[in-house]
């Protein structure tokens, strides 16, 4: 077994017997902190929509965050179904402003 350390948690493994499952790992854990970046960002994104109170600046953001969720939903992060809900509630936000 050896450790796998990154700035968010800690990984116990068992050995690997291949490199190529030793990159694997490596290219899993890369993949997880995008996935995870991304997936942040995005969240971050609807919630200053949702605090804004301009109809004319939410009304701006709505493309951006559209793409935003559809690009989540198409890299299989979120499920497509909470992309359609997700959008749907943000534009029923900016709809009621």
């Amino acid at each position: 077994m050896f450790y796998i350390c990154s700035p968010f948690r800690e990984i116990i493994v068992d050995m690997a017997n291949h490199k190529s499952a030793l990159k694997r790992i490596r290219s899993n854990e890369a993949k997880r902190l995008r996935n995870r970046y991304y997936h942040k960002t995005t969240r971050n994104a609807v919630r200053v929509l949702r605090e804004s109170t301009d109809k004319t600046e939410a009304a701006a953001m709505l493309p951006r965050i559209y793409s935003m969720i559809d690009r989540l939903a198409k890299r299989n992060i979120i499920h497509k179904n909470k992309a359609g809900n997700l959008k749907s509630s943000v534009t029923v936000y900016a709809n009621k402003l």
